[in-house]
């Protein structure tokens, strides 16, 4: 189902760039190296300079090779914007010559992929495998398929809140303990900012469509969870298109960009580098107060990191996201993550399962934790001390206590696709809350079906 609503436009383009989104442009996904060595290329969203998932591959390759000469690496990432990341690696499933041997699947995709038939069940390795039981249980449904087999092992977790520079809020006269308890605060708190500093960006969110996912999760569902709506009742497998949470959760976005001008120019807004620009420059430097964004930004911070701090706390704070006005549980926040896969026109699973495995002890886990700034999916590497101590660990953790997760149905990137559209339509001026609003419902009915929505 979802290959079929995939524009054909972005898969000729997608055959077109493919060959140049890799580091190794000749290496097939398959194939036997020079010196006898079984291959195995590993593919993620690459992120250039900055890229913490290299920084911990590059770690892992060295140390993994040192004990198992038979099996060379091959580090092959794909860079883009999360949105054409999705529709470039599917393009490699698709052919032996290109295909991965594993994959980095965002969990809000792998149901798609594994019903796409791009990916191997990994049942029947994950059966005899005595590390699965470490694994948090919750974190395990995102990895698992409509037809409950086990499509991918998790990597990371995550939880969204607003970042805040303490040193803009301290100038601006604001508590640097800042807790917002309301939509309303966060509004007040920002014309604070902008009346105290006109030269700092108040506020910021992802509202480009060249973002993505980001648009669709770190922004509306952060906002229309908190209206105490969902996008998907799963008991009914009927989608939200009337709910008056979802014109609230584009009035917010207007209200921010437009009504009281309190985000960014629409030059960053609307970049594709938005988020580098916004949490790796800007953010640590105090050119914006507020960002809502993902706890894992915590890895641009640290040693080796694009903009290390050295007393992180000092400089920077991050609190869950409110709920609209203050309702219960108080606080909510959108959980993702991703995990490693393997697909079908991969001819070597036993050798990646290997590399899999590796990469899933405890040790490594806790070690590309830390290097990311992502939350960890097992329960022991959530008790070394190594983890415990990293910065701001515990407010992001307890936002996983309302955690909401993406819906677990095929047609869900296809709605995510409009709820970007709309965002950008209300960010830009292009549209009123109101009018996206009408146009998203009009949409996802005719994705969904009228019998499948309410």
């Amino acid at each position: 189902m979802f290959k079929k609503n995939v524009p054909v436009l972005i898969l000729l383009s997608g055959i077109l760039l493919l060959s140049a989104c890799t580091d190794s442009d000749n290496a097939k996904g398959n194939s036997e190296s020079t010196n006898g060595k079984t291959e195995i290329k590993i593919t993620w969203r690459g992120l250039g300079e900055q890229d913490n998932v290299r920084r911990y591959l590059e770690g892992f390759e060295a140390d993994f090779e040192s004990k198992n000469e038979d099996i060379d690496i091959v580090l092959s990432p794909i860079t883009a914007s999360e949105g054409d990341y999705f529709s470039k690696v599917a393009l490699t499933m698709q052919s032996e010559e290109t295909a991965p041997d594993i994959v980095s699947e965002d969990t809000f995709m792998l149901s798609a992929d594994a019903n796409a038939g791009y990916l191997i069940a990994l049942d029947e390795y994950v059966d005899s495998w005595n590390e699965w039981d470490n694994y948090i249980e919750n974190i395990k449904f995102g990895t698992t398929g409509e037809d409950e087999s086990i499509y991918g092992i998790p990597t990371t977790t995550d939880s969204r809140g607003i970042w805040y520079n303490k040193e803009v809020f301290e100038a601006a006269g604001l508590p640097i303990d800042w807790e917002p308890k309301s939509w309303n605060d966060i509004y007040t708190a920002a014309e604070t900012i902008k009346e105290a500093n006109p030269d700092v960006v108040p506020f910021a969110m992802n509202v480009a469509k060249a973002n993505g996912e980001a648009v669709s999760m770190q922004t509306f569902e952060m906002l229309l969870y908190g209206t105490d709506e969902t996008l998907y009742d799963s008991e009914s497998k009927k989608w939200n298109v009337n709910g008056q949470g979802i014109t609230d959760a584009l009035v917010f976005v207007d209200e921010i960009m437009n009504q009281r001008d309190l985000g960014p120019s629409l030059s960053i807004a609307l970049n594709a580098n938005y988020g580098s620009v916004m949490t790796q420059e800007l953010l640590p430097t105090g050119g914006v107060g507020m960002v809502l964004d993902g706890n894992w930004n915590i890895g641009n911070y640290a040693e080796g990191g694009a903009y290390p701090i050295e007393n992180i706390e000092e400089t920077l704070g991050f609190v869950p996201f409110p709920t609209k006005d203050g309702e219960e549980p108080g606080f909510v926040t959108m959980a993702g993550g991703w995990s490693w896969a393997i697909p079908e026109k991969s001819q070597n699973h036993d050798a990646a399962w290997k590399v899999i495995q590796a990469m899933s002890t405890e040790e490594s886990q806790t070690e590309r934790a830390i290097i990311e700034g992502t939350l960890t999916v097992r329960n022991d590497s959530a008790e070394s001390s190594d983890y415990t101590e990293k910065p701001l660990i515990e407010p992001a953790t307890k936002a996983l206590e309302n955690a909401h997760f993406r819906p677990k149905n095929d047609l869900y990137p296809n709605v995510s696709i409009e709820i970007q559209n709309a965002v950008e339509a209300v960010a830009s001026g292009a549209m009123s809350p109101e009018e996206a609003a009408a146009s998203y419902k009009a949409k996802v009915t005719d994705i969904v079906g009228e019998e499948n929505v309410y």
